[in-house]
């Protein structure tokens, strides 16, 4: 049984909402409305407020809900459509709570989203999401519908109910790991001879004795992939929906063992940053890196990135190469990769959203998906953020920092409603307009062997699978596992090397006894049901 949202949120907000409702002359807030819009120019009679959320990543000097872009979208979309558009900032560091506090008080945004389904499972369940009208979508989102219908329909039943819209997700990806090519060849040693976890460990262990630095390292919180390498192949489907989950991390597989015990061997032995549990977010790590500290870093590109020129104005020397694919993976093992699934943000509509709101909702898509618009969005205007080249890609100019200047993700939380990354026509041509935006100059090799690690370990990249029922437990325990889960792998990674047996046998006991064991039967009743997705 679906539960009520959020009890304890609730109470706090419960007799402000029943004194709004109590003054909404007995309406419900998302009862039907006459203010449809007009069916010739879409316009809507009365003027309609829609909610849009979007991620605040504290870029410095951007205003995430008023700028160039959030204004030329009211101008072009929202004057034309009598629709006033809100953008409602959501701390990408903290979206699930931000989400919370704002459904709690009544003033969510229209859509309510999230990059993982278990974590949209959980809004579905408490209540929070309304079921979708296909037809709806299809009579006022033609061109959104026709790029994502197939999609909605696959992926966006739970329980037998259309909840869920999505976002297109062309397959291209800009995440990185570099490392300091200079202090691999000064212990001897060329980056292509990093060929396994082994061989990785061996160099960390030069760079110590040679006094240069250590690995990079961080908090391990919230995205819980850290196991993967070490994981057997061929994939077994139903192991794989059994213990691959984003919102809990797996414990107490022989995968997590090996992944725990390699990290208590580079700790004890100094191969990698003695404070790594203290940094919890990317700038920490990454402060790391630019001041020399460490040699390894993972960044997302783009062609404003500051990486390198921050770590070379610290270490004039510094030079620069992409990890190879199989570094961090132990011998004989495949580099295996948890994919994105074959769809973007995950969408749902605020349970009190109105008609009115639910159909400016759905005009807003089909505006932001004519490629005009998704064009202007990502690259700005022409002559000023961009030069077009002789196949129509736009040339990035990166010192240009007038009004019209991009956000330092070309705009993508904005846009990414209907798409998460731009395409160009062919896969060919994408590419090289990615290349354009991911690389800062004079470090495009950098992108260009990305690219290729990306085609070697695209075989073993593949999603999780994905639940078509809620797991209940799931939601129930998720938030005193995530807690637990913090002390106990740092209690057995930073623990003596002769206790790892001991200290993790112990851990895992407590791992399962404080719930994880629940969401493991309940699994595996729903695996055994059928309730599963598996993408081969």
């Amino acid at each position: 049984m679906r539960k009520t949202f959020f009890v304890q949120l609730l109470v706090v907000s419960l007799f402000s909402s029943f004194l709004a409702a109590c003054s909404n002359d007995g309406t419900t807030t998302n009862e039907e409305t006459n203010n449809l819009p007009d069916e010739t120019d879409m316009r809507f009679p009365e003027t309609v407020e829609l909610d849009i959320p979007v991620y605040d990543r504290a870029f410095e000097g951007w205003n995430v809900s008023d700028n160039f872009y959030t204004r030329w979208i009211q101008e072009e979309f929202g004057d034309a459509h009598n629709i006033n558009i809100n953008f409602v900032p959501i701390a990408r560091a903290s979206e699930v709570t931000d989400f919370q506090q704002l459904l709690a008080a009544g003033n969510a945004p229209d859509i309510i989203f999230h990059y993982d389904m278990p974590q949209a499972l959980s809004y579905y369940d408490n209540d929070v999401l309304q079921p979708l009208d296909l037809e709806e979508i299809a009579k006022y989102a033609p061109t959104y519908w026709e790029n994502l219908s197939e999609t909605i329909e696959q992926y966006g039943v739970v329980e037998d109910e259309h909840i869920f819209f999505f976002a297109d997700r062309p397959d291209v990806n800009n995440f990185v790991s570099i490392i300091r090519k200079d202090w691999v060849e000064q212990v001897g040693m060329k980056v292509e001879d990093l060929t396994s976890l082994e061989k990785l460990n061996e160099m960390a262990l030069k760079w110590k004795e040679a006094g240069l630095g250590t690995l990079g390292g961080g908090l391990t919180a919230d995205i819980y992939n850290y196991n993967y390498p070490f994981r057997d192949w061929p994939i077994d489907p139903e192991y794989r929906a059994l213990y691959s989950d984003l919102m809990v991390a797996d414990f107490t597989t022989k995968e997590t063992e090996l992944w725990l015990r390699n990290l208590n061997h580079q700790y004890h032995n100094g191969l990698i940053d003695q404070e790594f549990y203290l940094r919890a977010d990317g700038n920490q790590i990454k402060s790391e890196f630019v001041a020399g500290r460490t040699g390894t870093y993972g960044e997302y590109m783009s062609s404003n990135t500051d990486i390198f020129e921050a770590t070379v104005q610290n270490n004039p020397e510094a030079e620069f190469a992409v990890l190879p694919l199989y570094a961090g993976v132990p011998e004989g093992n495949v580099p295996q990769g948890r994919a994105n699934w074959p769809f973007g943000l995950i969408m749902g509509v605020n349970e009190a959203a109105t008609e009115e709101e639910r159909i400016a909702l759905w005009l807003y898509l089909e505006w932001m998906s004519q490629p005009d618009h998704l064009f202007f969005l990502q690259n700005g205007v022409e002559g000023e953020n961009y030069t077009l080249d002789a196949e129509g890609i736009p040339i990035i100019n990166n010192d240009f920092d007038g009004e019209s200047a991009l956000a330092m993700n070309n705009n993508k939380d904005y846009w990414s409603l209907v798409t998460e990354a731009p395409y160009f026509g062919s896969d060919e041509l994408t590419r090289k307009a990615m290349k354009n935006f991911w690389s800062p100059p004079g470090y495009e090799y950098i992108v260009d062997d990305m690219f290729k690690y990306q085609d070697e370990g695209r075989e073993f990249t593949t999603p999780d699978a994905l639940f078509t029922v809620v797991i209940e437990s799931q939601n129930r325990y998720q938030a005193d596992l995530n807690a637990l889960f913090q002390e106990l792998y740092l209690e057995v990674a930073l623990g003596p090397e002769e206790a790892f047996d001991e200290n993790y046998e112990a851990a895992k006991q407590r791992y399962l006894n404080a719930g994880y064991q629940k969401i493991l039967d309940e699994k595996q009743a729903a695996i055994e049901a059928g309730n599963f997705n598996y993408f081969e």
